[in-house]
């Protein structure tokens, strides 16, 4: 005998465990399958394990998509203080770290806790691990097969997330099984991932890893132009950091990107300036003004001696020294890819989604949510915004049987 649910969720993440909830305390059969052993592993080991669970601040405007509006109505209905509600409904310590980024004070476990508490409030049945065989659709509505037997629901939803970080189980059954019933999918890609270099061209900069400093990054040209205000670390491999991880999410392979080391700062006048009161040498005056070893690099870089006394400083020299640090481009030569990547952009293409039940206009019943849309936030808690609330949008449409 087959057992019969009102939804079957695909994915115990955020998006899936979330929507779960909702809908089992609003008196749906639920029933939740994931092939991982281990329940929201990417909750786990997210923020450094204090989960950037959202941000204050979100708007649709932190969002890429193909369908850039598609989002505004899930993120309308369900808040940034909808889910901190939540939180405080159970008790979970937060803070704020940086321009709206919020963290659990006790760690990630605690919103997995939180997830898993929810879903038992609302009855919700939950298999992990089970692999799924297969999905298809018939006269009596879904039917999942499972390595623990065949389970039907009129509803099935998406929750399996993207690519990234394949060690956690990422995988891409739900691009694949999009693609069984019709959807197109927005090729997917790394987001939020560090960008790498040939090792020639990046030869005279591995000696700077480690060495972190506020910087501004640009990718894209014309309308499409991009700048974000972050902090970049150096790595032996490339660049990382808040201000790479960003802007990998707009950079495409081919494309230069350009970044200013002194962000708000006309450096050639600062230099022009002290050579018309200081006696102090060029690598000194420099390093007063960014990190040493960045100074000391650059110098080389331009070919300028690091001794030389600044009256004796040419001005032409000066300019061209302010304008590198001003406007250094560089080409990628890629990105550490999906093992690196926080996120993945692309996924189920959203135009064939309605916006407000996350339900597929091609095969009724059928719903994605969460990561597996072509909907990437930026990173600081975006993505996870968009996990609860494209959760709570699809889980309103996950009515009880009557």
């Amino acid at each position: 005998m087959q057992l019969r649910y009102d939804a079957i969720i695909l994915g115990a993440g955020a998006a899936g465990l979330h929507c779960a909830a909702i809908a089992g305390q609003r008196g749906a059969r639920v029933l939740v399958l994931d092939h991982a052993a281990k329940v929201a592993e990417k909750i786990r080991i997210s923020g450094g394990g204090r989960c950037n669970f959202t941000n204050r601040d979100t708007t649709p405007a932190q969002f890429l998509s193909d369908n850039p509006h598609f989002c505004r109505s899930a993120l309308a209905r369900y808040t940034p203080q909808d889910f901190i509600a939540l939180l405080q409904r159970h008790g979970i310590g937060f803070h704020e770290k940086h321009r709206g980024q919020l963290f659990c004070d006790e760690g990630s476990e605690r919103i997995i806790e939180m997830l898993l508490a929810e879903c038992e409030a609302g009855g919700v049945t939950r298999w992990q691990p089970c692999a799924i065989k297969g999905v298809r659709h018939g006269a009596a509505g879904y039917e999942v097969d499972t390595d623990r037997g065949t389970v039907q629901a009129p509803r099935v939803v998406v929750a399996t997330g993207g690519l990234s970080i394949p060690k956690i189980g990422a995988s891409d059954f739900g691009h694949r099984l999009a693609r069984q019933f019709g959807h197109r999918i927005i090729e997917p890609r790394p987001a939020l991932v560090p960008l790498t270099f040939a090792p020639e061209t990046w030869a005279p900069f591995s000696a700077l890893a480690g060495l972190s400093l506020e910087v501004h990054i640009d990718a894209g040209s014309g309308r499409k132009r991009t700048r974000f205000l972050e902090d970049l670390l150096f790595t032996h491999r490339g660049l990382s950091g808040p201000a790479v991880l960003q802007i990998s999410s707009f950079w495409r392979p081919g494309e230069p990107i350009t970044i200013d080391l002194a962000p708000g700062r006309d450096l050639a006048a600062e230099l022009k300036a002290a050579k018309a009161r200081s006696k102090r040498q060029l690598g000194n005056e420099l390093a007063a003004q960014l990190p040493q070893r960045l100074a000391d690099t650059w110098l080389q870089r331009q070919g300028l001696d690091a001794t030389l006394a600044m009256p004796q400083a040419r001005d032409r020299d000066l300019e061209a020294l302010g304008a590198s640090l001003g406007g250094w481009q560089l080409l990628p030569d890629g990105s550490e890819g999906w093992r690196k990547a926080e996120v993945t952009a692309g996924g189920v293409d959203t135009r064939e989604l309605n916006q407000q039940t996350m339900e597929s206009r091609l095969q009724p019943g059928l719903h994605f949510i969460g990561e597996v849309t072509d909907v990437t936030g930026w990173l600081g808690g975006y993505n996870f915004q968009w996990a609860w609330a494209s959760a709570a949008a699809c889980a309103a449409a996950l009515q009880p049987s009557p």
